[in-house]
């Protein structure tokens, strides 16, 4: 079914990234990068079903060759640690055929980024496993009306309470950076996700399917639900062939533990409406009317059916010592004791979902540190080597170098600043919070179990109700099932 997933992220040149490395590996080409002399050939790569450049209207023509607009990319920025391109990734429904998919990223780019005057280079993967999924890569500079490449920002002097510029121990005068797009606002990111679930959805409807996204958490959409974790290209592709992955095994488990949630929920919920309105109205029995019909039924099964004797003696066993254990006297207590149980489910769900969350962040930490520990060895030989000689290394080992770079970023974010990785301590808070969740999965089972108990209770007294209506009533008996 269709989900959403679009992500964003800069490609660096501080970070050791190229546009033109990038550009040649998500269209499958082979592009020379004119900034370092490095040609990225990536010809042999499969999976590629689409690739285009789309313009501005005042953009250069020329750039609709992808080695041109991407090494005009990097001329341009001079800067050791220049922002060369900004990347967005975007999952395609599955329901859509691949022309359609195509008009799909194909509308969305132009209307909210080709518009707005970046220049945007769409390649779309889909090696029939089920992913496809569009790689979108966008200028971060704006293109003047005459074709030439604008500024991304501009410094502005700050002023004292006099309007005089303030001098620095420096000598230098206090300046602000200034961006002269809302490209890179915080909102804009926001928009831009949002605007994807509507193109999306409405080619959803268009195509008469029922299938909707929401680019909303399900805490914002108010869902009850403890949301799952994208699997990532990687982990959709070893599932598909029957791999378990932990990714998948983690969404298994979220999955299974919401379906439970679900279940019992509706089960309280059907206790809660039959207690308003059907017991309420027809004069309900006694507990100990309840539990003599279920000692009768013993009685009847008598010698021919001794199963069925012992069953029923433990049924109406289990019945009192719930009711003696919760103190219900009467269908009020019996009301009050099932408000408790939808409460406490309610508390359940409310515990489990930030210890999931946190179990799903801690899945990440721990996946990113093994595989910054894995490529660790292999990244420090590449930078011992001279300039010369790492190009060629670099190429032998992309995979390796790309995965510690990935993590690096990642966990530099997660670290802030600090420079021991706690992987030890991650891993010692995952198994204190997988015991938490085990021992909110026994309440749950619990809870259950009383549940199973209150809807004998319930059966117990319909089959009382109905024998009564049969008596008074024998020709308007309507068969009634729970």
């Amino acid at each position: 079914m269709a989900i959403y997933h679009l992500s964003i992220k800069i490609i660096s040149r501080g970070k050791g990234k190229s546009a033109t490395a990038a550009a040649a590996y998500r269209a499958g080409e082979r592009i020379n990068n004119e900034y370092d002399g490095i040609t990225h050939d990536y010809t042999r790569k499969g999976g590629i079903v689409y690739t285009e450049i789309l313009l501005p209207d005042h953009a250069p023509r020329e750039y609709a060759d992808r080695a041109i607009l991407w090494n005009a990319v990097e001329n341009i920025e001079k800067a050791k640690n220049a922002q060369l391109a900004r990347e967005i990734e975007l999952a395609l429904p599955v329901e859509l055929t691949r022309e359609q998919n195509t008009s799909l990223a194909r509308d969305y780019v132009k209307q909210h980024f080709v518009e707005q005057g970046m220049c945007a280079d769409v390649c779309i993967h889909d090696k029939n496993d089920g992913n496809p999924h569009a790689h979108i890569m966008l200028t971060m500079r704006p293109i003047e009306p005459g074709g030439t490449w604008g500024a991304k920002s501009k410094k502005e002097y700050m002023l004292d309470d006099n309007g005089e510029r303030i001098l620095l121990k420096s000598g230098e005068f206090k300046t602000r950076k200034i961006d002269l797009t809302d490209w890179n606002d915080q909102g804009k990111a926001e928009e831009w996700r949002a605007a994807w679930a509507d193109h999306v959805n409405a080619f959803l409807e268009r195509g008469n399917h029922a299938e909707r996204i929401d680019h909303r958490s399900f805490a914002r959409q108010g869902k009850d639900e403890i949301p799952t974790v994208h699997l990532g290209v990687a982990a959709f592709q070893m599932e598909k062939r029957g791999i378990v992955t932990e990714r998948g095994s983690f969404n298994r488990e979220i999955e299974a533990t919401n379906q439970r949630l679900r279940q019992l929920k509706a089960r309280i919920v059907k206790l809660q409406t039959w207690l308003k309105e059907e017991v309420i109205n027809a004069e309900p029995p006694t507990f100990t009317d309840v539990i003599s019909n279920i000692l009768s039924q013993r009685a009847q099964a008598g010698k021919s059916n001794r199963y069925q004797s012992i069953s029923n003696l433990k049924a109406a066993s289990k019945m009192l010592n719930l009711l003696q254990e919760n103190k219900i006297k009467d269908i009020g207590g019996l009301e009050e004791k099932v408000r408790s149980m939808y409460k406490k489910q309610f508390d359940i769900r409310d515990e489990l979902k930030p210890i999931e969350r946190r179990l799903k962040t801690l899945d990440e930490h721990i996946q990113q540190a093994t595989v910054y520990m894995q490529h660790k060895a292999v990244y420090r030989q590449y930078q011992e080597l001279k300039p010369k000689k790492q190009p060629s290394f670099a190429k032998r080992h992309y995979m390796e170098i790309s995965l510690f770079e990935s993590a690096e970023r990642y966990l530099k974010g997660v670290m802030k600043g600090k420079n021991i990785l706690p992987l030890k301590a991650w891993k010692a808070e995952h198994i204190k919070l997988a015991a938490q969740r085990n021992e909110l999965n026994q309440a749950y089972a619990l809870l259950k179990t009383e549940v199973q108990e209150v809807e004998k209770i319930r059966r117990g007294i319909r089959d009382i109700i109905d024998k009564r209506t049969q008596k008074a009533h024998p020709q308007q008996v309507q068969d009634k099932s729970f």
